[in-house]
């Protein structure tokens, strides 16, 4: 009995986290790399994982990862490589393929090529793409056929709504409300859809339809779903994380402002990425201003198993003299600088192998930087 007790102490005495992961297109083979090695550094031994959030290329990392957690599978990280590794271009067709793609793009964003605009929904287009991917595999040209060779869907459907943590959380636009939609893991079966949903660039796929409503790429709305975590009418009660961790993609700072079209496309499409997130971080930011003025009772927080103030990186911190201890996993400054837009479609095996490196690099120092702080200081939950 006194066994017994000492574990069940122990499980509830784990440091509550949700990992919620920024998408980016092929740039998230470091999401990728990054959970590898969290997985293989076995947080879950340390840390309860109350939750799992994603959008667009964030969002297929986080279900992959949350699918193999569900099974109970030994190495969840296996998933996510497998995955990736199909991703990637192979052969000498799917490579030229790709190469034309990518220096197409190219071109035409830095101005020697004229754009044609065509709907990825149009016959031209669909009739088009089959011809240019003749002969290759339909794991590398269809994105749900991929996605179902990785992840058994009907299995999860058979779960049905699963309130088992981790709690999965995808972000998607609804193009025909014009509202921001969660599909959450506790409410409903994740479905296929609802991840093509939230990888749904309107200039590359077609609105995904579900239901009565039409559903566009999640990087209009929250990139990655944050506040939400953070609600127990969301992920439930008892759920509320103690920290966040986000993996990030798109870098924060330019040290030079862009000039030529093609960087201020890539800027561009950096700040969309980060806008809703600093708007959500703002969000947090005041309920842990708020729960460190004691607004609100401590019977109402009990209900909520609410303790202290929820952590978030120390990268947006607006209050610099308040550390926090920590941060988000991101990538180095030196490799963000040789990226730009076009390398979000760039499925060369190359360049998704030096992503996942770079993640589990990253990973690996976030969780050195960690111990090393907590080893050294009482962690001060405070806002950000």
């Amino acid at each position: 009995m006194g066994n017994a007790l000492k574990a069940a102490q122990a499980i509830t005495a784990k440091t509550k986290i949700a990992i919620a992961c920024q998408g980016g297109g092929s740039q998230t083979a470091f999401t990728a790399g990054a959970l590898k090695a969290l997985c293989e550094a076995q947080v879950a031994d340390e840390f309860e994982i109350v939750s799992m959030s994603g959008t667009s290329g964030g969002a297929v990392c986080a279900v992959l990862v949350w699918y193999a957690l569900e099974r109970g599978e030994d190495r969840p990280w296996r998933r996510l490589v497998d995955f990736w590794q199909d991703n990637s271009a192979k052969g000498w067709a799917e490579v030229a393929f790709n190469h034309l793609l990518v220096d197409s793009v190219r071109m035409v964003n830095s101005g020697l090529l004229p754009a044609f605009q065509l709907s990825p929904a149009s016959a031209v287009a669909q009739s088009l793409m089959r011809f240019a991917t003749m002969g290759l595999r339909e794991k590398f040209t269809s994105f749900k056929t991929l996605l179902e060779a990785h992840i058994d869907f009907a299995e999860i459907a058979s779960w049905g709504p699963r309130a088992k943590r981790p709690i999965l959380m995808v972000g998607a636009a609804n193009v025909t409300t014009g509202m921001l939609t969660k599909f959450i893991s506790n409410r409903e079966p994740i479905r296929v859809e609802h991840v093509l949903a939230s990888c749904a660039v309107p200039t590359i796929f077609p609105a995904v339809q579900i239901g009565d409503d039409a559903f566009w790429d999640g990087l209009f709305s929250d990139n990655p779903p944050v506040q939400e975590l953070i609600r127990p009418s969301r992920v439930g009660a008892g759920n509320v994380p103690e920290e966040i961790w986000l993996i990030k993609i798109n870098p924060t700072r330019r040290e030079t402002v862009p000039v030529r079209i093609d960087d201020i496309i890539d800027r561009r499409n950096q700040l969309e990425g980060n806008i809703s997130l600093f708007q959500q971080l703002r969000h947090v930011e005041m309920l842990n201003d708020m729960l460190l003025s004691h607004a609100f009772r401590p019977e109402f927080l009990g209900q909520f198993d609410i303790k202290t103030p929820v952590r978030i990186p120390k990268s947006f911190s607006a209050s610099p003299d308040q550390p926090y201890h920590i941060p988000c996993i991101e990538m180095s400054a030196e490799l963000g600088q040789t990226l730009d837009y076009e390398s979000k479609i760039d499925r060369s095996a190359a360049h998704i192998e030096q992503l996942v490196i770079e993640g589990e690099h990253c990973a690996r120092v976030f969780l050195r930087e960690r111990a090393r702080i907590v080893a050294a200081e009482p962690l001060v939950a405070t806002s950000h």
